[in-house]
């Protein structure tokens, strides 16, 4: 990308600059997850999304039975 142009020279964007260099990984790349269950609800995201469906569907239903 062009900033400005002089008879002589075109200067552009990051002219002058260093490239960045990549960051390495952290921990060599390795992820950690744990394993530890914790206690709670545990609900399956397929249960999530077919309860929003429903009550997007019920509410749909609900304003064409009754208009406002």
């Amino acid at each position: 990308m062009y900033l400005r142009h002089d008879s002589s020279r075109t200067f552009t964007l990051g002219e002058g600059k260093k490239k960045n260099a990549p960051l390495p990984a952290s921990s060599a790349g390795l992820l950690r997850f744990f394993e530890d269950e914790t206690r709670g609800v545990k609900v399956k995201p397929e249960v999530i999304l077919g309860i929003t469906g429903a009550l997007i569907g019920i509410s749909i239903i609900m304003r064409l039975v009754f208009p406002v």
